[in-house]
């Protein structure tokens, strides 16, 4: 396959998608999926022995539950960026961005822009404010001026609810992965996935997530970076030259697989087309993912791992850096994947478009660049299924046993038990939900954990740190309907009332909620807040406003 390679390179980029070498190329990819090379195995087994090492290295210094938790608190903010990087850097980000802009043209840039404008909000607003006011979790800061047992229950749920649609995008992604390469069975990739994932959490805790995450972080960037240099090398290295090929191929009535119904129309891959075609689902897809990313309890937790405020404002300016630059790579190797691969081809090997990254780097570069890009995307779906697993953990263990049940006086010990059957329990809810959402693109099924974190968890959170009026009902409406509001509105929107439950028209007709219940979330939290008095909230109040200011930590 590689003399093939090499051989359709030296081909005009005009006329490249329609060389019979790359055909050549293209078939010898997806003969490879399912009979990976030793390359690629080799590439798996050396990360998953060095992730493990790391594992065996972070259990021997994991002896407290801060250390499981928030890596004692010893992650410098450089550290931090990269780890933010990484966990944020998920599978669809790689795999589903890539595929929906494969699948769709510009309308994936929708999802490119909506995962990165939330990250402006994360530096100057909540940042700091997390790691001066609280110590493990979204909750503590939610909870610190407020009544701590329904503010805790209220925010272990919806924690809960953002994490199931998180994991079922990760899960969907990894078990296709390793199914694809290595020719097993989807449910027995699942399980392995949740296997090795548990093994990172139970043992090495944060800090193993967090080495975990910056490693992954480095490949994945490095190697998108790779891709997208070969891509642009075939085109002249001029993104216009690319854009205008795919337009050539795509841009024709009734041309352009995209498989699925509502597609069947004509297609115009350079500007709005089905996932944008009704301007309410833009805008509350935009409002859902903007808001969201400061919603997020996995990502909210990373704040707590570094020493101080100074040091959560540093690794939120990094990681807003890496992040911006990975998002419009994924835009290149998109469009790259739609011409240099084609829609058909990938159609061919994954319906859900969530092979079209891996497949991009089989053509680009043989068997070795598709072992390294499978790799790297598989490290990728076990550093953040590592990530969701440890937040979820810490939502029942810290904010539900220790402070709901036992009334905030665990021992040391019993905390990091009731963590570690936390964990197994998340381990086991990952499984399940990766074997019954198979054929769902990654990307989606995380727009809808935005929305649920941007209508259950960000409302409360921005009001606890910035309203005085704020009270312990306002905050528990809030986080209650955000939830109920976000996660019925999810079911009865068409991708799972339609296409999942098979009806034949959808109640809500947004594909997203956000536009709704984020509003409704905000209005409920200031009217309950309003007609509701709580003793000693305003003083509270300002005692964490003043911990804010000076930058003083809790824990």
């Amino acid at each position: 396959m590689t003399s093939l390679l090499s051989a359709a390179c030296i081909l005009h980029p005009a006329s490249f998608i329609l060389s019979p070498l790359l055909g050549a190329a293209v078939e010898a990819v997806q003969q490879d999926l399912g009979h990976i090379g030793p390359t690629a195995k080799i590439f798996f087994f050396v990360f998953i022995t060095l992730s493990l090492g790391i594992t065996y290295w972070a259990a021997r210094r994991t002896k407290s539950t801060s250390d499981f938790y928030v890596a004692g608190n010893s992650i410098s903010g450089v550290q931090n960026g990269f780890a933010l990087a990484g966990d944020y850097m998920s599978a669809a980000s790689f795999l589903g961005i890539a595929g929906l802009v494969a699948k769709s043209g510009f309308d994936g840039l929708l999802y490119s822009t909506g995962f990165l404008v939330g990250w402006p909000l994360v530096l100057f607003l909540i940042a700091e404010s997390l790691r001066s006011i609280g110590k493990y979790t979204f909750a503590d800061v939610v909870a610190y001026r407020l009544n701590q047992k329904p503010v805790r229950i209220a925010a272990a749920v919806g924690t809960m609810a953002v994490i199931i649609f998180y994991l079922i995008a990760q899960m969907v992604g990894a078990g296709k992965l390793i199914a694809l390469l290595f020719g097993m069975p989807y449910n027995y990739s699942i399980v392995i996935v949740g296997v090795v994932m548990m093994i990172y959490v139970l043992f090495g805790g944060m800090l193993a997530t967090t080495w975990v995450q910056i490693i992954k972080a480095c490949l994945l960037l490095g190697g998108a970076f790779l891709m997208a240099v070969l891509v642009m090398s075939k085109f002249g290295f001029n993104p216009m030259a690319l854009f205008s090929r795919a337009a050539e191929l795509y841009n024709k009535p009734g041309v352009g697989v995209l498989g699925g119904a509502g597609y069947k129309a004509a297609v115009n891959v350079l500007g709005p087309g089905p996932l944008v075609s009704k301007p309410l689902d833009a805008i509350s897809l935009g409002l859902s993912l903007m808001i969201g990313t400061a919603g997020l309890p996995h990502i909210l937790m990373r704040f707590y791992t570094v020493p101080d405020p100074k040091q959560a404002r540093q690794s939120a300016f990094y990681a807003t850096g890496l992040i911006a630059f990975f998002y419009l790579l994924t835009f290149i190797l998109g469009f790259g994947a739609m011409v240099l691969v084609g829609q058909k081809a990938i159609i061919a090997v994954d319906p859900a478009y969530n092979m079209a990254a891996p497949m991009l780097a089989g053509v680009l570069g043989g068997e070795p660049m598709l072992g390294f890009i499978a790799a790297v995307a598989f490290a990728t779906i076990l550093a953040v299924v590592a990530g969701l697993t440890l937040s979820g953990a810490s939502a029942l263990s810290h904010d539900l046993w220790v402070n709901v049940v036992r009334h905030g006086e665990a021992p040391e010990r019993e905390q990091l038990t009731v963590a570690r059957y936390a964990t197994l329990f998340f381990g086991v809810v990952a499984v399940a939900l990766g074997l019954s959402f198979e054929k769902t693109n990654v990307a989606y099924m995380v727009g809808l954990a935005f929305a649920v974190a941007a209508s259950a968890n960000f409302p409360a959170l921005f009001l606890s740190i910035f309203w005085r009026r704020f009270t312990t009902s306002g905050a528990c409406a809030s986080m209650w309907v955000g939830t109920i509001s976000a996660v019925t509105l999810i079911v009865l929107c068409p991708t799972v009332w339609v296409d999942i439950f098979k009806h034949k028209e959808a109640i809500f007709p947004l594909k997203s909620p956000g536009i709704v219940t984020i509003p409704l979330s905000f209005l409920v939290a200031v009217v309950v807040s309003l007609v509701s008095q709580e003793a000693g909230s305003a003083e509270r109040f300002e005692e964490s406003r003043n911990r804010r200011l000076s930058g003083t930590t809790n824990g």
